[in-house]
């Protein structure tokens, strides 16, 4: 994976609301910002009912959005990622209907999983009480196969179902999936809910020895095809450094929390420790088409006496503060208020997390591109976007809040915006600096300031990230300061909004 910026988004809700004309704006609007791509399902359908995560076709494009070939076109000027649905698909697809019809005489009847097929000889209090889910209550839904009800497994929602990994069927759709994505030009899977994708009885059915072996075979199998795989899955931290031992690169979803944690309390002790033990091999992010994950930083879900990064009454007075600074639209969006239930995440844009301090927000991007790692940027954060209360009283879905439909004009509107027109200059000088390429320190001054500094390739720079300087959202200080070498000489910014860094041509 090239060490550059690359973009999160929806091919319809960046543009005008197909595939050629986002890649007209990442082309004109956001050229030399963002060198890859990752493209949110754009299967069929892309509307279903957890916005493209429920696919009925996972191999075609769906015809509203174009075909393969603007796929193949956007492949000419930027790497693409897309999702492989591990976990389940839609229960609209043409294999679980012939379920519904034929019950067990159907070919797709392996496929999928109930609670007989996990617990054969019946399952204890005990073991239903021990399955973890994201969600509240049991992952069971009420079908009828052929005029027999039977307990479906659905670990998200009713219409996702999910799919038995260890059957023929289910590994020849996985595989199905592969094939097509190597041959049409993308180079990244992201494997979607994947620490969910291996059932076993007596277990948590999440993040187990047996999703391990699953994580093992698919990386084997993209490997096979010139994929590279990364794997998506909000869980304790120590979960996630031993993950990256055994895959090609992780999420940082530890960073997004962490910061605001610095933000909200001036202190950098505990980003400054995550820092120390962190993957490298990551791709970091602040923001996604999800919520804000909380679950990465607090004590393990499984196991509360495995502390986090942060004590838990820290992570709740975060929650509380998002709640603030957003003016309850997050306590709106989050929870029981919403329709999908998110008890791991808050649901918010990044931009109104932080209340709309400019600072703030810039100073948060900056410590994202200086981390190691591939860092992305979410179309709505890329704009600097704040929470869509129409959207999410129009849909009652609490992820839209941070799913807002941007129009071309729109998105030249937000460009003129002094705050993305800073995160633009930082990414293409997180690209063009080839210390980014070197080797990277860290130094912490005190618990209220940290340095992280990359060298080599004739060009060096330096971050020091002080959130104690701007404490509260009104406050309009900068709290990061940038020092950097190139080949015309050193420079330095105290203001990355009013002076943005760029590259000088020697």
């Amino acid at each position: 994976m090239k060490n550059k910026v690359q973009l999160i988004t929806y091919a319809d809700r960046l543009g005008d609301g197909n595939l050629a004309s986002m890649t007209d704006i990442l082309r004109t609007r956001f050229d030399g910002v963002y060198e890859g791509v990752h493209i949110l399902p754009f299967f069929t359908p892309f509307d279903g009912a957890d916005a493209g995560f429920d696919p009925i076709d996972h191999t075609k494009v769906d015809a509203r959005l174009g075909d393969w070939d603007d796929i193949a076109e956007l492949a000419k000027t930027h790497d693409i990622m897309v999702d492989a649905i591990v976990n389940h698909m839609s229960w609209q697809s043409k294999q679980f209907q012939d379920v519904l019809a034929n019950g067990e005489d159907s070919e797709y009847y392996p496929m999928f999983l109930t609670m007989s097929s996990v617990f054969p000889d019946g399952a204890t209090e005990e073991e239903l009480a021990g399955i973890y889910r994201p969600r509240p209550g049991l992952p069971f839904t009420h079908y009828s196969f052929a005029g027999k009800t039977r307990l479906v497994w659905v670990t998200f929602t009713p219409q996702q179902v999910d799919i038995d990994t260890d059957s023929a069927k289910g590994w020849e759709y996985l595989m199905s999936i592969f094939d097509q994505m190597s041959k049409s030009h993308v180079k990244y899977i992201r494997l979607d809910a994947v620490g969910y994708g291996a059932k076993e009885a007596g277990t948590s059915c999440f993040m187990t020895p047996k999703t391990f072996e699953l994580i093992s075979r698919l990386r084997e199998e993209g490997a096979k095809r010139g994929l590279e795989i990364l794997i998506e899955v909000h869980s304790y931290y120590k979960k996630q450094v031993e993950i990256a031992a055994k895959v090609d690169r992780v999420y940082d979803f530890a960073l997004p929390p962490l910061l605001l944690h610095s933000l909200f309390t001036g202190k950098v002790d505990a980003l400054a420790h995550w820092t120390e033990i962190r993957p490298n091999n990551a791709v970091t992010v602040l923001d996604t088409h999800d919520g804000i994950g909380v679950i990465d930083i607090g004590s393990d879900q499984l196991d509360r006496s495995l502390k986090g990064l942060v004590p838990d009454a820290d992570v709740d007075n975060m929650v509380e503060t998002i709640a603030k600074n957003t003016h309850g639209e997050s306590k709106a969006a989050t929870g029981a208020a919403a329709s999908n239930l998110d008890l791991y995440q808050v649901n918010s844009t990044y931009y109104s997390a932080l209340g709309c301090n400019d600072q703030h927000y810039i100073a948060a991007r900056a410590v994202q591109f200086f981390l190691p790692g591939v860092p992305q940027v979410y179309y709505v954060g890329a704009l600097a976007g704040e929470n869509d209360m129409e959207l999410l009283k129009r849909t009652n879905v609490g992820r839209d809040i941070n799913r807002h439909y941007y129009t071309t004009s729109e998105i030249d509107k937000n460009l003129e915006r002094p705050v993305v027109r800073a995160l633009n200059a930082l990414a293409r000088f997180r690209n063009e600096l080839p210390a980014f390429d070197g080797d990277f320190s860290y130094s912490v001054g005190n618990d209220e300031s940290i340095a992280f500094s990359w060298n080599g390739f004739g060009s060096s720079a330096t971050l020091t990230f002080t959130p104690s300087k701007g404490m509260g959202v009104e406050n309009p200080q900068s709290v990061a300061t940038l020092v950097w070498t190139d080949s015309t000489g050193e420079h330095r910014t105290d203001d990355l909004i009013a002076n943005p860094p760029v590259m000088q041509a020697s």
